[in-house]
């Protein structure tokens, strides 16, 4: 049996010219990528924190780099709003807040952290586009080391803005708890951002970060020394369903839920690690419960996110349920209460997160 073949659809040239505009802009960010990653490399961005304005052959000088170079990088960055250029004085600069979120650190906004995790997600390409055929995960672990330190650097920010200042004074009766002397446990603390944050903050407290990554838990360590507190913070390799201790006051996961093959397997674990009235803190990704309420720009970065690093991330573990990033409240309430939770809600948010409370 036949069948007629498919009328053609007539191209609207207004959705096509539409669509080529954003293509070209999508372009443009996507090759000046490359530049921001080497502008932060090279400590370009920084040598221009001050917002002076400064020409390419002294921003040369200043960093130790060719001058043919960094003017087609500067030009590059002007054309994509990212400095200022003057051209009567042949110089560049930049604004308050073009410094604020590219040349400083340690601000509540900090861009350079994100084209690091790109970058290492560009130089795995072929091995995720073969479990696209396979169907099989890919490990956190597995993925170019870029990724570790690129996911720091991009979600310490939201910490430093959030964390202590907002997140936990909208748990019920935690903050106290914190004041006046806790044990927390952080699952899944990568290099120990969130750990060593809360660890600043209530010094009376004792605190534990796991990850099952052993690389980002050296690292967590060296930073705990670093800081002068590791007789109180304690880092080590251990899985979510399976980290050491009893009698948490506080069990904290940033952004890593979603990730786990069995997110109510570790559910179920820290329930029973938890002290009497304990409190476990969830952060994720921003996201409705339904596809057509992610369609935005936020969705757009988050669904990529998730395509590339945390669903497979999921499926190269046990069950390999894939949350994936844009999960929504009313998946993560489910895979929560079936781990035998009783109390759930949502307790606070951001225009990149949201931070939901549980308790038995």
């Amino acid at each position: 049996m036949t069948t007629a073949a498919a009328t053609p659809r007539p191209v609207d040239t207004d959705k096509l010219h539409q669509l080529l505009h954003q293509a070209v802009v999508d372009m443009g960010a996507a090759m000046q990528s490359t530049l921001i990653l080497i502008g932060d490399r090279l400590g370009l961005y920084r040598a221009m924190g001050d917002c002076a304005p400064v020409s390419a052959a002294e921003l040369a000088r200043r960093t130790g780099t060719d001058e043919r170079y960094i003017r087609e990088w500067l030009n590059a960055n002007a054309a994509g709003k990212y400095i200022e250029y003057d051209a009567p004085s042949d110089t560049y600069s930049m604004t308050p807040e073009q410094s604020f979120a590219l040349a400083q650190d340690d601000t509540a906004v900090h861009l350079p952290g994100f084209y690091h995790m790109l970058a290492s997600c560009m130089k795995d390409e072929e091995k995720l586009t073969d479990i696209f055929r396979t169907g099989k995960g890919f490990g956190w672990h597995e993925h170019e080391k870029g990724l570790f330190e690129g996911c720091e650097r991009f979600f310490r920010p939201s910490y430093l803005a959030n964390l202590t200042t907002s997140w936990i004074p909208a748990l019920e009766g935690v903050e106290e708890k914190l004041k006046t002397g806790a044990r927390v446990a952080d699952i899944g603390c990568g290099h120990g951002a969130s750990t060593l944050l809360m660890a600043k903050t209530y010094p009376k407290s004792e605190f534990f970060g796991f990850d099952y990554h052993d690389k980002s838990i050296e690292q967590a360590s060296e930073k705990a020394k670093s800081a002068g507190c590791s007789d109180r913070v304690h880092f080590d390799v251990a899985p979510a369903k399976s980290f050491p201790g009893k009698d948490y006051d506080f069990v904290a996961c940033f952004d890593c839920l979603h990730d786990m093959g069995d997110p109510t397997g570790a559910a179920a674990h820290v329930k029973q690690s938890l002290a009497n009235n304990g409190t476990w803190m969830i952060v994720e990704p921003i996201a409705g419960d339904d596809i057509t309420s992610n369609l935005n720009p936020i969705g757009r970065i988050y669904y990529a996110a998730s395509t590339i690093v945390c669903v497979p991330a999921s499926r190269s573990q046990e069950v390999g349920l894939g949350l994936g990033a844009q999960a929504g409240e009313k998946r993560i309430r489910q895979v929560v209460t079936e781990g035998g939770f009783t109390h759930f809600r949502r307790a606070s948010e951001t225009p990149f997160n949201m931070v939901f409370e549980a308790r038995a």
